[in-house]
């Protein structure tokens, strides 16, 4: 059986403020599931910003590492209701430089930024995912 990716934690600091920034850009409240989480539904793929202090554990707060992608339906209107959300522009990553809809060399329309705790973010134009499959 091939496994299934059902859910991605993203580490935030404030997750009153992350649920306004991913609420925001999902056109989509999510739901508070306790005091430190709250979740989204990314097409059957969870998006729990998790807030540890608020759940009362005592973790030290990092931001992932790694990028995070999301394909949308109109990625220039993504491109606006990210921005005003007040995600911060990721500087050149991937022959795009600062806050702007880049074609990459491998086909995919995309932009890259970093929400307000750091996760790097990316929003792909859906026609154009590149999976590495023919």
């Amino acid at each position: 059986m091939t496994p299934h990716l059902y859910r991605v934690i993203v580490p935030v600091r404030d997750v009153d403020a992350a649920a306004r920034f991913y609420g925001a850009i999902f056109g989509d409240p999510g739901r508070r599931i306790s005091p430190g989480r709250h979740y989204f539904n990314c097409g059957g793929t969870i998006l729990a910003c998790l807030d540890p202090a608020r759940d009362g554990e005592e973790v030290q707060f990092r931001p992932n590492p790694e990028w995070f992608y999301f394909a949308v339906e109109d990625i220039e209107a993504t491109y606006a209701t990210v921005k005003q959300a007040g995600a911060t522009p990721a500087g050149d990553v991937h022959g795009g430089a600062g806050f702007e809809i880049v074609k990459r060399p491998w086909g995919e329309r995309s932009f890259y930024a970093y929400d307000p705790f750091g996760n790097p973010i990316c929003f792909v134009d859906r026609t154009t995912i590149f999976t590495g499959e023919d």
